[in-house]
């Protein structure tokens, strides 16, 4: 073999590998790729619904890959100064999370992450300048959650609207501050309206416990009332009773009621037992503790 035919070897051998080495490509399982021929996206590798991850293969010198993350991706916003509803102005930090799920609308909307970061904090700032906007600067201190999601759902709604291609996870506004000259008079707006809300809540209860102790009062006055004149008027009907009673047995026996007057008479002036008396012993008061037979 001369040294002509050597040469054409190892320049073919050259060739082979130039070749393959622009014919084959890995995509890692963390990575998702778009084969682009002459510029112009051909097929996706490894992307949502869309396996093959590992060793591929493209068509040399003709075809390019580009190749994007899988993975979520965190992009911090740069710090805005907002103006809320109450026209006070707040220093704002905010940072989103998204996924690529679609490279194909990524590639064709904002050709490259770079770009795409730029794009998405323009988005989330105008998202959060019409959401905070909205709200007042104490809401925005007090209730950050619930702007959160508004925040996150409106950055959401523009995505899509706008065909990024993207997911967006999560967006979260680390920081919403007023700025340094601004805080000590704003807090103290914020004290003297939460201690008018308590002073009216505090008013309010007053009231209200001034009228449930009238209106016990009122039902305690018209219980009593009634109780007193069902008492009288059962007391009444068993005075009547008694002295129908009496006076039926009195109509039947005469000395029953010679008898009962006694009792009586005992009663008003011994029941005590601090009654003296001096009567003589035949006295008619005492004839019915005598027990002889006479008395019988």
């Amino acid at each position: 073999m001369n040294r002509n035919q050597l040469t054409l070897y190892a320049v073919i051998a050259v060739v082979a590998i130039v070749v393959l080495a622009n014919s084959l490509f890995v995509v890692e399982q963390r990575q998702q790729a778009l084969v682009l021929r002459f510029g112009e996206p051909v097929r996706v590798i490894n992307a949502p619904r869309k396996p093959g991850a590992g060793l591929n293969v493209k068509a040399p010198f003709l075809e390019n890959v580009i190749r994007f993350d899988r993975r979520n991706i965190s992009l911090e916003a740069q710090q805005e100064e907002i103006l809320a509803s109450d026209q006070e102005r707040l220093v704002v930090d905010a940072f989103i999370r998204y996924r690529i799920t679609d490279p194909l609308l990524f590639y064709r909307t904002l050709r490259d992450e770079r770009i795409a970061a730029d794009r998405i904090e323009r988005l989330v700032n105008s998202s959060l300048r019409q959401v905070l906007g909205s709200a007042p600067s104490d809401r925005i201190i007090s209730d950050r959650a619930a702007l959160m999601r508004a925040a996150r759902e409106d950055v959401t709604r523009r995505a899509q609207a706008s065909r990024f291609g993207i997911q967006v996870i999560d967006l979260r506004i680390r920081r919403a501050d007023l700025p340094a000259q601004n805080q000590a008079a704003v807090f103290r707006r914020m004290q003297t309206d939460r201690q008018q809300e308590a002073a009216r809540v505090r008013a309010v209860g007053e009231q209200q416990k001034r009228e449930i102790i009238a209106s016990a009062d009122r039902e305690v006055a018209v219980t009593l009332a009634t109780a007193q004149e069902e008492g009288e008027t059962t007391r009444g009907q068993g005075d009547a009773l008694r002295t129908r009673i009496f006076a039926q047995s009195f109509g039947k026996d005469p000395g029953f009621a010679a008898f009962y007057r006694s009792m009586q008479a005992y009663e008003a002036s011994l029941g005590q037992g601090d009654t003296t008396m001096v009567l003589s012993p035949d006295s008619a008061f005492f004839k019915y503790f005598d027990r002889g037979p006479s008395a019988r």
